[in-house]
């Protein structure tokens, strides 16, 4: 609704909308399968109450099954209820970061508290660790405004050489990233992508 709401009364004074939602077509198609399938649930429930209290068996082993039937059917009946609110109205959403700045100043950025948690250098290879910190790192996002923590519950040695390097290698990566605008900012998935075009200016400068 807030999207809507943005696109709607979006003018030349109006500030720059930071999101935009429009319905999926597949909305009518949705609810008539839900209203068939609802029904299908209530003629399923209404034959369970007859076998249960119209036509109850004398067998106790036959009104056993029965019964668990009933509440196995209730409780799927639920659970498939329970799903629905998100299929009766789906949407897609267009996100527009850029427009952020445009809106608020650095200063005005809410601060940001990012934890990260390791123990096991064997089964959390440091390398990872690192990669996920200096992704954190470069984030586009006011420098003074986001702070990084690093928990190693291991107290591994190698966790910490691992990190002495990447704090030398961050010297270059995280203005690297600025510089050209750099959208996978993870080392780890940037190189990878780019070891497939070695000739790439911005690849022979960062190496």
């Amino acid at each position: 609704m807030e999207g809507r709401g943005l696109r709607a009364g979006f003018t030349t004074d109006a500030p720059p909308p930071l999101h935009m939602s429009e319905p999926l077509r597949r909305t009518a198609f949705n609810r008539l399968f839900a209203v068939v399938y609802f029904s299908a649930i209530l003629a399923l429930l209404y034959r369970h109450v007859r076998n249960l209290f119209l036509h109850p068996t004398t067998s106790f082993l036959s009104f056993s099954i029965t019964l668990s039937l009933f509440i196995s059917d209730l409780v799927l009946a639920f659970m498939w209820a329970s799903a629905q609110a998100f299929r009766m109205s789906p949407i897609r959403r267009k996100e527009f970061p850029q427009n952020l700045k445009r809106i608020i100043k650095d200063k005005d950025f809410v601060g940001l508290d990012v934890f990260i948690c390791t123990a096991d250098p064997y089964k959390e290879p440091p390398m990872n660790v690192v990669n996920t910190a200096l992704s954190l790192m470069a984030y586009d996002y006011p420098t003074e405004k986001i702070s990084i923590y690093v928990s190693d519950d291991g107290g591994s040695v190698l966790t910490l050489f691992a990190f002495m390097e990447a704090a030398k290698f961050a010297r270059h990566w995280l203005p690297f990233c600025r510089e050209h605008n750099i959208m996978e900012r993870s080392p780890h998935v940037y190189f990878c992508s780019n070891y497939q075009h070695p000739s790439s200016p911005l690849f022979d400068k960062i190496k």
